[in-house]
């Protein structure tokens, strides 16, 4: 989503840092840059204004004037203040009370409420082992009851099912009923959105806010609308005690300026982060780490978080041995770490939490979900020895293969490359050649050219 801002504020803080010493002039120049940069992201100009004074007063201050390395002292102050810009620091749920926990998820229609409601429950009861309560009081949309129904089956959480003619602050009370009987941890009430703003729909919020006493009212918004988040974001403020704010598609191809605004426009802190369509893809939001990646500097720590919950101790424990003992790794164990990366959110969300150097040739190397999707199809299309024993795979069966998953005899043969080239590796991080590994890294990974 960041991809333009990145590229621009990367461009603008390179001069900078190539600056022997700072001026009032040179830092002026910066800041004009920076302040397009955000302006042509979408981010709300009050915004932008704040921001760029803030950053123009410390970037002139004595401190960075004397500074040996003046260039360097910028970044660190631009990167600091995106860090305030979007919280300071991260904001968790508040769940401390006494149970259940009422959730009142709200925002437009289409602004992903009723599937972050699902996801939430996931992340609720994986990560935090709650009983978790779906409700949904959308009367207006059956399809919307549908939605949610179907969700918490998937995350197995338990939904209630209302009476036909229930009104929706009817539905809300019912439900955390039914939560205090039945000991549930935590209630999350999906509600009713429209297009646009209107009266009724405000009126309905606040109502189900007054019945429920909500321990955290979560603001929903689809960061692709742009200026109209801003805008949304800030009559939710003032028609609801909002405690914090969802920011849903943040892995689209919009320019990113709501998730630069709303927070400041608000007030309230961002608390999650909706990163893809699958039900793992809610983040917890962290100000300092989306910062550092609209920087282009990467988001190792969320990386590793996301390998820890994802990826098979079991199975890496194994591939461990494999790669200790320099021999033994075959195609089965080349797609089941495809299979581990398809786990972390696939290949788009892992290049976009690596630093911009990194992300880029791997882009320049056109990895992508249908390369990494052909591949499976090609390894599935093989018979158990041969994923045992590739050195087999001869003209005949490479044509065999090839009819079998719907590709290229080239195709197989690109596979079978790559395929030596990780065994390569294998064996130089066997023999401990590290430099050597990082010299050859480009081509190695699944769908890597």
């Amino acid at each position: 989503m960041f991809d333009a801002l990145t590229s621009r504020l990367a461009g603008v803080l390179k001069t900078l840092r190539g600056e022997a010493r700072l001026t009032e002039s040179n830092v002026q120049e910066a800041m004009r840059e920076v302040r397009m940069a955000l302006l042509e992201a979408d981010v709300a100009l009050p915004v932008v204004r704040d921001f760029i004074a803030r950053v123009r007063t410390k970037a002139l201050g004595q401190d960075v004037l004397t500074s040996l390395t003046p260039g360097q002292a910028v970044v660190g102050i631009v990167y600091s203040e995106l860090v305030e810009l979007l919280g300071a620091q991260s904001a968790g749920l508040e769940l401390a009370v006494k149970p259940p926990a009422v959730l009142l998820m709200a925002g437009l229609q289409g602004s992903g409420k009723t599937t972050t409601s699902g996801k939430l429950a996931k992340l609720l009861k994986e990560q935090m082992r709650k009983k978790v309560l779906l409700a949904s009081a959308d009367v207006y949309r059956p399809a919307a009851i549908e939605q949610l129904r179907t969700l918490a089956k998937q995350v197995e959480a338990d939904f209630y099912e209302a009476p036909a003619s229930e009104s929706p602050v009817g539905i809300a009370r019912g439900a955390l009923a039914f939560a205090r009987t039945h000991f549930h941890d935590v209630v999350i009430v999906d509600t009713a959105g429209r297009l646009t703003i209107d009266q009724a729909m405000m009126d309905e919020i606040r109502s189900l806010n007054a019945a429920l006493d909500p321990t955290e009212t979560l603001f929903v918004v689809d960061a692709m609308q742009g200026q109209d988040a801003v805008n949304t974001a800030k009559a939710f403020a003032e028609a609801l005690p909002l405690t914090g704010i969802v920011l849903t598609k943040l892995d689209g191809d919009a320019r990113g300026g709501a998730a630069l605004s709303v927070r400041s426009i608000t007030g309230k802190p961002i608390k999650f982060a909706g990163v893809g369509e699958k039900l793992n893809g809610l983040e917890v939001f962290h100000p300092d780490r989306m910062a550092s990646r609209i920087l282009g500097m990467g988001d190792v720590l969320s990386l590793v978080e996301e390998a820890q919950r994802s990826v098979d101790r079991t199975e890496a424990e194994k591939l461990a041995k494999k790669v200790k003992s320099g021999k033994g790794f075959d195609l089965e164990d080349f797609k089941a770490q495809i299979a581990q990366m398809r786990k972390m959110g696939g290949v788009s969300s892992l290049m976009d939490k690596l630093p911009a150097q990194f992300a880029q040739a791997a882009q320049g190397a056109q990895m992508d979900e249908k390369t990494v999707r052909r591949i499976e199809g090609i390894i599935n299309a093989m018979t158990p020895q041969e994923r045992a024993k590739p050195e087999v795979i001869k003209a005949s069966r490479k044509r065999r293969i090839a009819a079998g998953a719907g590709v290229s005899v080239q195709e197989v043969n690109r596979l079978l490359n790559q395929f030596e080239q990780a065994q390569k590796l294998m064996k130089m991080m066997a023999k401990g050649g590290m430099a050597k590994m990082m010299r050859n890294f480009r081509g190695m990974l699944p769908g890597m050219r």
